[in-house]
């Protein structure tokens, strides 16, 4: 009887070939999602000197770049990542340049700022799909691909910090317009160093036929469902507690600097927990861990309402970040296994326009009832969303299973290693490495405390970096 393969640690995944560069190249362009945003609104509101323009430019930026986002990761999925990818972070890069240029100096009109900002949205290059479908391609071990997952959204909670301290330091010493040519130059060279990876050069377009390709799609649509709702409630949670604790501070007298550590502590949760999840060889499913981690943010939440000062906020928020990393790593594992092949982009993209559109609408939603209603009932509120969709998808998965008898689960659970045909059994050690020849989002809310400055407040890097980062929860595009 052969002895059971090690665990992988977290290092096995860069032992990968390319993985170091291609991960870093990745990790290059995506940080220009984590200044976007808030580049995008500062510079607006320099030019035009409008808080309303500017959140009217964001919305619309915010907008096409989400729901435009399944659309553009299928012509990655149809093309192959570099000869969709390089095109469109070529004409992205070339519109964030040029609203960088059109808002360098004031009087620039508001609708052409919106004109621009639009088309740039909808170019938005989905990098962080890309990659995710990249590693479920060339990692061979399904715990490996697992920790992989993990990294990736550790990454992303770093960069969506570190983002807007970013555009903070370029604002002391250069406008706004400046952080946004930044952001460009960034996403530009940072995608093209990705497609340029020995890693993406080996990916290319799965043909598959077209009955085949179409029976899959409505099959693994189905199954895209849980994971798609399930990251679309933890994104919507996860938006409202921005907006409840600025409430929360604002009622006991904090600036806006206490919102910035609660905030950093529900970070500090998430990536605590992805760390965790991520190294763990799970034996439950993991599509009865996901309503778990979903059900444990919206308790978290919950219990988020009854603290009975700053301290004890502070511990109950960083508990629900402590679920937001796993439910979304999983919840993209799950889309990627329940993906066909050629179509793990897509599938990730979905999972990214969930986790947005929820952060948006929670943000919106909760502004509605926090003048209305207590700050516990918001938060309760908040964390039952959680909750629903929790039971919601438990139900779900357990009606798709009655129905299609064994379910067809993520693939760190399925078996030890992934691609079958190539000789991989489940004896031995895991493979990690990768094939040589493959087949093939977040509208971030870290200005809030600048836009509640009044109007004649000075635009200052100390209120820029005074302005909360955005949550985890959300996803770039």
């Amino acid at each position: 009887m052969s002895a059971p393969a090690p665990r992988p640690s977290y290092a096995a995944f860069f032992r990968i070939p390319h993985t170091r560069h291609t991960f870093t190249a990745a990790l290059i362009g995506r940080l220009s999602y984590g200044m976007v945003s808030l580049a995008v609104m500062l510079s607006v509101t320099e030019a035009t000197g409008s808080y309303a323009a500017a959140g009217t430019v964001m919305a619309l930026f915010g907008a096409t770049s989400v729901l435009l986002s399944p659309v553009r990761a299928a012509l990655i999925d149809r093309h192959g990542p570099r000869r969709a990818l390089i095109p469109m972070a070529s004409l992205y890069a070339t519109l964030l340049a040029t609203l960088a240029t059109a808002a360098w100096r004031p009087g620039t009109s508001a609708p052409a700022l919106g004109a621009l900002a639009v088309t740039a949205g909808a170019c938005t290059p989905p990098l962080g799909p890309t990659v995710r479908a990249l590693w479920g391609e060339v990692i061979e071990d399904n715990r490996v691909l697992q920790r992989a997952y993990s990294l990736d959204g550790i990454a992303e909670e770093i960069l969506f910090v570190s983002g807007p301290l970013l555009v903070g330091a370029v604002v002391q010493f250069a406008p706004p317009a400046a952080a946004l040519a930044l952001c460009a130059l960034l996403v530009w060279a940072g995608t093209l160093a990705f497609v340029l990876s020995p890693a993406v050069a080996g990916v290319r377009p799965a043909v598959t036929k077209p009955v085949a390709r179409a029976g899959r799609r409505f099959r693994d649509g189905r199954a895209l469902v849980q994971p798609v709702v399930v990251a679309a409630g933890v994104g919507l949670s996860v938006g409202a507690v921005e907006l409840l604790v600025m409430a929360y501070a604002t009622r006991h007298h904090h600036g806006n600097d206490v919102v910035a550590w609660v905030l950093a502590a529900l970070s500090l949760g998430s990536a605590l927990g992805g760390l965790l999840n991520g190294a763990v060889d799970w034996r439950t499913p993991a599509r009865a861990r996901l309503p778990l981690l979903a059900g444990g943010l919206g308790l978290a939440l919950a219990a988020a309402g009854l603290a009975p000062g700053l301290g004890t906020l502070t511990v109950a928020v960083a508990c629900a970040g402590f679920f937001v990393a796993p439910a979304l790593t999983t919840s993209y594992l799950i889309a990627d296994e329940a993906a066909p092949p050629g179509r793990r982009t897509q599938a990730g993209a979905w999972g990214n326009t969930a986790v947005n559109a929820g952060s948006a609408s929670g943000t919106a939603g909760v502004g509605l009832l926090v003048g209305h209603l207590p700050l516990g009932l918001c938060f309760a509120i908040a964390g039952a969303v959680a909750v629903a969709v929790g039971v919601l998808s438990a139900q779900g998965a357990r009606a798709a299973r009655a129905s299609h008898g064994a379910s067809r689960d993520t693939p760190e659970l399925t078996a030890p290693l992934r691609g079958a045909g190539n000789g991989a059994t489940s004896h031995g050690p895991p493979a990690v490495t990768g094939n040589p020849r493959l087949r093939p989002a977040r509208t971030h809310r870290a200005v809030t405390a600048y836009l509640a400055a009044p109007a004649n407040a000075p635009r200052s890097a100390a209120t820029t970096c005074a302005a909360p980062p955005g949550p985890p929860g959300t996803a770039d595009p």
